[in-house]
């Protein structure tokens, strides 16, 4: 395993509510600064994230491993494997619960003209308040934890969750006023076919984990 295998699960950070905030955010008062303020706050969240369930994985894993030796076992692998799978199989049943859940946040509206401060705070917490989020930031900082992976491994997957949420941006920037019927595209997407995509994802992810218990049993 290396950083690419987890960068699917980016596409479940983004995939509905926040992208459907980041295109209304692009197509606000203040596009440029509420969008980048957006990004910032959920780039530190997310960051935040995955960085201390690494932490606290290697720490228990850690702790487990001179357990084991002690006891005689070896190989904590296959526990944190069991881990990341259950967390999988909660968050696909989270989003199966809630695919039906289209249309724009009621609270939309209250920030139209949201400046950078205002869309930090709301990017921020977003992510923090967002169950399917938790799960999949836990997720991948457990399983980048349990390859005895690097801390930097996370840093492509923090990056392109950011760059997903910057898409409407972008489409504004490169497209001018041309960008509306792009960005009216990418919030129905998000609204109507995000959780079918995220499904997708969190199988491919759970089959390689899948993989691994078998390989490590």
């Amino acid at each position: 395993m290396n950083f690419l295998t987890v960068l699917p699960l980016a596409v479940v950070m983004v995939a509905g509510t926040q992208l459907v905030v980041a295109v209304f955010l692009a197509s606000s008062d203040r596009p440029r600064a509420a969008s980048l303020g957006f990004l910032a706050g959920a780039g530190l969240v997310v960051a935040a994230g995955v960085t201390v369930t690494w932490l606290l994985t290697r720490l228990v894993g850690g702790v487990a491993a001179d357990a084991s030796a002690v006891a005689g076992k070896v190989d904590r692998g296959p526990a944190i494997d069991l881990v990341v799978l259950a967390l999988l199989v909660i968050l696909a049943v989270l989003i199966w619960v809630r695919r039906d859940r289209s249309g724009p946040p009621r609270w939309l509206g209250s920030i139209e003209h949201a400046g950078a401060p205002q869309a930090l705070r709301l990017g921020a917490l977003l992510f923090v308040a967002t169950p399917t989020d938790d799960l999949t930031m836990a997720t991948v900082g457990a399983s980048v934890a349990r390859h005895d992976l690097p801390w930097w491994h996370l840093v492509p997957f923090v990056l392109v969750t950011v760059l997903l949420l910057a898409l409407p941006l972008l489409a504004l920037l490169l497209l001018g006023n041309r960008a509306a019927r792009v960005l009216t595209r990418m919030r129905e997407w998000a609204e109507g076919h995000a959780w079918i995509v995220n499904e997708l994802v969190i199988a491919f992810f759970a089959l390689l984990t899948v993989l691994d218990l078998i390989r490590s049993g």
